[in-house]
């Protein structure tokens, strides 16, 4: 799976939840919605250094 894919993947998966926690009060979902931006966050940190890493190999 590309980085992209894994971006999508995780973003379409925050969304569903987000709109359960705001628009239907659903608890569960805020738990699971903080927990995928603790990953988007991770997955993002990752590919900022894989980009650096390929830009000064260069």
């Amino acid at each position: 799976m590309s980085r992209i894919e894994e971006v999508q993947n995780l973003v379409a998966e925050l969304s569903e939840d987000l709109d359960k926690f705001y628009e239907k009060g659903n608890k569960a979902a805020g738990t699971r919605a903080r927990k995928q931006l603790q990953e988007l966050k991770k997955l993002s940190q990752d590919i900022r250094v894989e980009i650096q890493d390929i830009k000064n190999k260069e």
